[in-house]
């Protein structure tokens, strides 16, 4: 019981921690005066994904290597499979062209890269980190610099810039409930798994994936009752690119990661392949450019598979 309330505790620290950081992090770029199109792509990507990147880095210094791998593997599974499919279950959503010229192709390149570069050796080292890294930079200025167009910024919200006590109070707060819910979150999944006999890589992949995709689901779920289409198919590859090649290249770049279950490399890497290539077959049928209820059918079946197959 003790470490299911860890975790929950550690989810809900996660969350507020996140959108503390995002407060602070947008105000920071309005005070600098920093274009909107660069707070959206970057400071705003970087900050969603400050729950993933927390409890990886926390969780390999820790020695729980298969926490930082799974988790992130199970947050893109998650995004695509039930965050995803529950939004296009409550209604459909139109896919704008830069899916197919431009955030999908990335997405399955940021998943292949990952795949080669641990599959074969078990251990994501430092200098394929950099390349991680390196890429997620290219990657960005090209968007910068190309994409521009294929923004559409938000009119309903004004630029109302937070007092500087504000934004200083709410980095700290973000900065500290992060670390101390992932410290939380690591310990009750590690004894959860320990009680359970079961491996790290298993309540990774499956509770904490879930507890760090929240932000997005709630996120989705607001947008679809709002019925505002500012929540796209984007945002959330968006997520996964940043999940994979910011999260895990700066987790290894800070200490190698190595694969200790080795359920990672034989199930769920393939799961995480197969979800993220499916997503572009479903957006061109029936209708071109389109996602509905069936396509949600589709991957929610999809996501309950993996998960029974990942626990059994």
């Amino acid at each position: 019981m003790q470490d299911f309330l860890f975790i929950v505790a550690g989810l809900v620290l996660l969350i507020a921690g996140g959108n503390w950081l995002l407060k602070a992090a947008v105000d920071l770029s309005l005070k600098l005066k920093i274009p909107k199109i660069v707070i959206g792509m970057t400071v705003v990507s970087f900050a969603t994904s400050a729950p993933e990147l927390i409890v990886s880095i926390n969780a390999a210094l820790d020695g729980f290597p298969d926490l930082a791998l799974g988790n992130v593997v199970g947050s893109n599974i998650a995004n695509l499979g039930l965050v995803l499919a529950i939004t296009i279950l409550l209604g459909p959503i139109d896919v704008s062209k830069s899916f197919y010229t431009t955030d999908w192709p990335v997405m399955m390149l940021a998943s292949l890269l990952f795949f080669f570069f641990i599959y074969f050796d078990g251990v994501l080292q430092q200098y394929e980190g950099v390349v991680m890294v390196i890429f997620l930079f290219v990657f960005l200025v090209y968007l910068l610099r190309f994409q521009k167009p294929a923004v559409i910024d938000a009119e309903d919200e004004p630029d109302v810039m937070l007092p500087t006590y504000k934004t200083a109070l709410f980095l700290g707060l973000g900065g500290a409930a992060l670390w101390g819910g992932s410290e939380l979150l690591i310990n009750g999944a590690v004894g959860m798994a320990t009680l359970f006999g079961v491996s790290e890589r298993v309540i990774a992949i499956t509770i904490v994936s879930v507890g760090t995709s929240i932000p997005e689901l709630a996120a989705s779920i607001i947008a679809v009752v709002k019925k505002e289409k500012a929540i796209s198919l984007g945002n959330l590859i968006g997520s996964n690119i940043f999940n994979l090649l910011a999260v895990l290249g700066i987790t290894s770049i800070i200490t190698p990661i190595s694969v200790m279950d080795q359920g990672l490399l034989t199930n769920d890497i393939f799961w995480l392949l197969g979800i993220s290539f499916l997503v572009l077959p479903l957006v061109f049928i029936p209708k071109g450019l389109r996602l509905g209820w069936r396509d949600g059918v589709v991957l929610l079946s999809l996501y309950l598979a993996f998960v029974y197959f990942t626990i059994g």
